[in-house]
């Protein structure tokens, strides 16, 4: 299966090559394509929650190039600065909090799909996806790369986006309700997953006694990469 995702990846990164190359070109600043990207994700999640189904897979899936553009244009301008790094993982927080807190929204308030199981389960996707997130970010900052799991940020805007802009509510919604469990326990397995990492990466490691390690630590600068938090 991965060999299969690498293959799409570098397909859909030579199909958007043009585009990179005219923003390059144009100089553009990528904390601007950054925030397009998120408002349109956004909008996305906002068609959700009003019961456009198909039209905001439509729309995270087209703008899901911006979640590309940022970072090569950063890179191939010499535009990679701190700053840009940590404003691009902020924004990718609200951009998959608000497509959950759409579908959450979706399943509380329609008339038809209303549901609260599935709303429990967009509403678990949400701190999964969180979860999963700061567990790579924490891991980061104690020097461990967790960059491991089943279900990545690039998998969870395919997950999002593709599903729903071919089949919306067919099938009286069960494929978006399959997408939205399928979501909420990969995030959670992942979450589990990095976190056994770092227990693993750890075990042998001598800890300094008079150091305790808890959010309010010293953290390390992290390099001026663009690279998302997943």
């Amino acid at each position: 299966m991965k060999p299969i995702w690498e293959s799409l990846i570098k397909v859909y990164l030579r199909a958007i090559e043009p585009v990179a190359a005219l923003l390059v070109k144009l100089r553009v600043n990528p904390n601007t394509l950054t925030t397009i990207g998120t408002i349109s994700t956004v909008a996305g999640g906002v068609s959700f929650g009003l019961g456009h189904i198909r039209t905001g897979g439509i729309i995270i899936g087209v703008t899901a190039i911006f979640d590309v553009l940022d970072g090569t244009v950063a890179r191939r301008t010499g535009q990679s600065t701190i700053f840009g790094a940590f404003y691009d993982s902020t924004l990718d927080r609200v951009a998959d909090g608000a497509v959950l807190a759409g579908l959450a929204y979706f399943y509380a308030t329609s008339p038809v799909f209303h549901s609260q199981p599935l709303l429990a389960l967009a509403l678990l996707g949400m701190i999964g996806t969180f979860l999963v997130s700061y567990t790579r970010a924490r891991a980061e900052g104690l020097g461990i790369d967790a960059k491991v799991g089943v279900m990545q940020r690039p998998e969870r805007v395919v997950l999002l986006a593709v599903p729903q802009a071919f089949f919306g509510v067919v099938f009286n919604g069960w494929v978006l309700a399959g997408v939205v469990a399928l979501l909420s326990v990969s995030a959670w397995i992942t979450a589990v997953q990095r976190i056994l990492f770092v227990r693993r990466a750890t075990l042998n490691t001598v800890s300094t006694p008079l150091r305790v390690i808890n959010d309010k630590s010293p953290l390390p600068a992290r390099s001026a990469s663009r690279r998302a938090q997943s």
